[in-house]
């Protein structure tokens, strides 16, 4: 695509550096902000035809006015700027991360003998917080476990050790309660309280073993000075910390301080997945929604969400386990792709997360408006499909048979992308020979649109035919002589690499395996065959009870079925001799059966 003149002289001055890159249109508001390694060769590239065939990217790219950039010195800053700039600005051609919530923390306030408690407004008055906790189910499990070990205060006393000191405080009903230990009348010190808070810093951060190691020492010592009640009310202490870590761990404890990340992808979103493991124990789990603007990958969209994510959740980890490689390079961070062991059961675990969350999403659509989902489907399947309608109403055929007997066909319809069952129907092939699956497929779509025709029945925007180009072949050839051809869409799909063949085009189109419209096309596909199995499985049952053999008189069912399991057909009977035949029933009846065939 030609530039326009400013655009042009710009690009022949861009830096060969790493950076960002902001395109303006007419107006001057922002259309998208990207990162490169190499500014000058990835801007150049949206101007260079040849470089993509995304419609809305062709879009963009003609709307651009003007072009500002940002030169860093690494491709991790341009990472982190092109997030920063994406949520300050929200381009609307770039992908937009949906996710507007506010998420708890838990705050260990800054003052003398400090309260811990949740909160979601964050105050930079030297109070440390914890999280943000995706879920809060899992911040107040943590908050529980804080409260049953340790006895602090939360009243919001200034106390201060002059306060403290000249009496002005009474203790309360929490201290009568066993729920706090009155440091506002000097009964607990304050190097012990800080050592509490010490411990419950660790515990917040996932570190139980360090807090565990300390509860034994010191229940070494109550021991050895024969404290044996002290001694007891630290044992519970560890046996609560135990219990606490044994439900939290799913994987090895020596997996320390990892991240995950794992994504599931569909035509129009990202799903994202984020766990933090610390000692084998998730304590983090958070999904985001990124919406594609311009058919972006699962690497960018990936890359995109780690920096976003560990930026959020203030994550200092040194190891993250993705499901495949990146092109970034985060400094200091070793990328792992696991293929066995524990870290793999960690990232299917979180790939697991990722696409119940997706699940989740859409049966919340379909619950909310039905008909909207099916819609995107639909919209999904013409463009991808070709098509000049939605295609409402599909029908599909597939062809059985048994070495040229027991020829059947049968038609599978979906509207709205589900099945209708009762418009299935059975075909039993009546002018076609032996196993001829072209011939068929034309027998049953002659006489399928014949009638259609004949009775104005509604007819499909889709016919899907189960085969390749010669199945597809076979059904224009029936469409032609009808005067359908053009008039109702058409597509043939065969099995082995689901590959989708379309009229007067011999290169295949392959759809993602993913796609919404691959799905729809193999479960109408699976229908018919399924429906069409049945009737044709039926057929052969009553076909070896009911065929020319048992028209013969002297020749039992229990004869037929010898002769049809070894020959397999009627028409193999025929041609086979007369010793053939008596080695399978004997000399008599197969003189009779000889004879029937050979009048």
């Amino acid at each position: 695509m030609e530039a326009p003149e400013n655009i042009q002289q710009l690009l022949k001055t861009l830096p060969d550096n790493p950076g960002v890159y902001q395109y303006y249109d007419v107006d001057g508001k922002i259309l998208y902000v990207g990162k490169a390694k190499n500014l000058r060769k990835r801007v150049a590239s949206y101007f260079n035809k040849d470089q993509y065939e995304n419609g809305k990217t062709k879009v963009l790219v003609k709307k651009i006015a003007d072009i500002k950039y940002i030169v860093v010195d690494t491709e991790i800053d341009a990472l982190l700027l092109e997030n920063n700039l994406i949520k300050k600005y929200q381009p609307r051609y770039n992908v937009m991360l949906k996710d507007d919530k506010t998420y708890p923390w838990i705050c260990i306030k800054n003052e003398r003998f400090p309260r811990i408690f949740s909160t979601r407004n964050i105050i930079k008055d030297g109070s440390h917080y914890f999280g943000p906790y995706a879920s809060v189910r899992v911040m107040n499990t943590v908050l529980d476990l804080v409260k049953q070990l340790y006895t602090l205060r939360n009243c919001n006393y200034n106390l201060t050790d002059e306060s403290i000191k000249k009496e002005k405080f009474k203790v309360c009903l929490e201290y009568h309660l066993g729920n706090c230990k009155a440091p506002c009348v000097g009964k607990e010190s304050e190097e012990d309280y800080n050592q509490t808070i010490s411990n419950i810093k660790e515990i917040v951060k996932g570190n139980i073993n360090s807090v565990a190691r300390y509860l034994k020492n010191l229940l070494q010592e109550h021991i050895e000075k024969l404290e044996f009640e002290k001694a007891q009310i630290i044992k519970e202490k560890i046996d609560l910390l135990e219990k606490f870590q044994s439900k939290s761990t799913i994987v090895n404890p020596s997996i320390n301080n990892v991240d995950v990340f794992s994504i599931v992808t569909d035509e129009r979103y990202g799903y994202v997945n984020f766990l933090k493991v610390v000692n084998g124990a998730i304590i983090q789990s958070h999904t985001v929604e990124l919406k594609k603007k311009l058919d972006e990958s699962s690497e960018e969209l990936l890359t995109l969400s780690i920096a976003e994510l560990r930026e959020r959740f203030a994550s200092n980890s040194k190891e993250i386990i993705v499901p495949f490689e990146l092109e970034t390079i985060f400094p200091e961070i070793e990328f792992i792709i696991p293929q066995r062991g524990d870290k793999k059961h960690l990232l299917e675990l979180s790939q697991r997360n990722a696409e119940y969350y997706r699940r989740e999403k859409i049966k919340k659509e379909n619950l909310v408006d039905p008909e909207r989902h099916s819609n995107r489907i639909l919209e999904q399947m013409k463009k991808d499909l070709r098509l000049l309608e939605l295609p409402k109403h599909i029908e599909c055929f597939d062809n059985s048979n048994f070495q040229g007997d027991y020829a059947v066909a049968a038609m599978t319809v979906f509207k709205n992308t589900k099945p209708s069952k009762k418009d299935y129907r059975h075909f039993n092939i009546k002018t076609v020979e032996g196993p001829d699956d072209f011939a068929s497929m034309e027998e049953v779509i002659f006489r399928r649109y014949k009638r259609a025709l004949e009775e104005k029945q509604e007819l499909p925007q889709l016919i899907v035919v189960d085969g390749g180009k010669g199945q597809l072949s076979s059904a224009l050839a029936s469409l032609e002589k009808l005067g359908l051809r053009g008039k109702i869409g058409i597509i043939g799909i065969a099995k082995k690499l689901e590959e989708i063949y379309f009229p007067e085009d011999s290169i295949p189109l392959y759809l993602d395996k993913r796609s919404e419209t691959l799905k729809i096309i193999q479960q109408i596909r699976d229908e018919a065959h399924r429906f069409g199995i049945t009737h044709h499985r039926n057929k052969r049952a009553k076909g070896t009870f009911k065929t020319e053999l048992t028209e013969i008189k002297g020749i039992s069912d229990t004869t037929s079925q010898k002769l049809l399991s070894h020959f397999k057909s009627v028409t193999k009977i025929k041609l086979a001799s007369e010793k053939e035949i008596e080695k399978i029933i004997g000399k008599t009846k197969a003189k009779l059966v000889f004879e029937y065939f050979n009048k």
